[in-house]
């Protein structure tokens, strides 16, 4: 929590009119953070401007935002700010034609630590993804603890968060992309299956794993081969060692 605290200091933007100049200014912002309850025409203002700029915004009790306050004045409102922007899975694909590539992305259901978020981008990054795709709900965002952790990979690779991770999945599919859960009881191990092509590689939340709408949605469910009495991996561990096979065979 000190650590969560710390980082709040270093990103936070507090009080009406600042997180309103911020809005103005094309300040990238991971999440707007309003009192719940509170009907003040000037909070809603700020609310409105932060859906139009595409940033979530998050209804909370002011005990909360109190806690995340350096300045003890927020008026209602705190702003943690991004990393970087966040592009579209235009700009992956994009991305992917320019390297005269196929598609190789990473789709995070609901990664809510901030540190394995970071992690998960730092392997991506090094092992050539050309994106990762995030849900704007229940999931860290690009805040500075993530880009931290990513030793600043997160600066390098497009990173989109899209409002529904199964519909994101759904255009993926239907721009020819095959799309791969990582789950300890898949019937795909890992060193059987077929990666190379373009692909989505879906890393499961730190407790819950794939979400059941997003495992319906994926064309394979695959494992890793585990010898050990622990029966998985952490969830950046499990995406780094993917990651790298799908590179293996992909260069092979």
């Amino acid at each position: 929590m000190d650590e969560q605290r710390d980082g709040f200091k270093n990103e936070t933007i507090e009080g009406r009119n600042a997180v309103t100049e911020a809005l103005r200014a094309g300040r990238a912002l991971d999440k707007v953070f309003i009192a719940r309850g509170d009907t003040d025409r000037g909070l809603a203002y700020v609310a409105a401007r932060a859906r139009e700029r595409g940033v979530t915004v998050v209804e909370c009790d002011r005990r909360k935002l109190d806690a995340m306050s350096v300045t003890k004045a927020h008026q209602g409102v705190v702003a943690v700010c991004a990393a970087a922007h966040y592009c579209t899975i235009d700009d992956i694909f994009a991305r992917a034609a320019g390297r005269g590539e196929s598609p190789l992305i990473v789709a995070c259901d609901e990664i809510s630590d901030p540190h394995n978020l970071g992690a998960i981008i730092r392997s991506a990054e090094c092992a050539g993804a050309h994106g990762v795709i995030i849900p704007r709900r229940r999931s860290a965002g690009l805040t500075a603890i993530v880009d931290k952790t990513s030793a600043g990979a997160a600066e390098h690779l497009p990173v989109a968060r899209v409002p529904n991770l199964p519909a994101a999945l759904d255009e993926l599919k239907s721009r020819g992309v095959w799309i791969y859960g990582t789950a300890a009881e898949g019937s795909s191990p890992m060193w059987e299956t077929d990666l190379t092509g373009s692909a989505c590689l879906v890393i499961g939340s730190e407790g819950d794993g794939l979400g059941r709408l997003v495992r319906e949605k994926c064309d394979f469910l695959v494992s890793i081969p585990l010898l050990g009495r622990v029966s998985s991996l952490n969830a950046s561990a499990a995406a780094a060692v993917l990651l790298y096979e799908m590179l293996r065979q992909r260069r092979s």
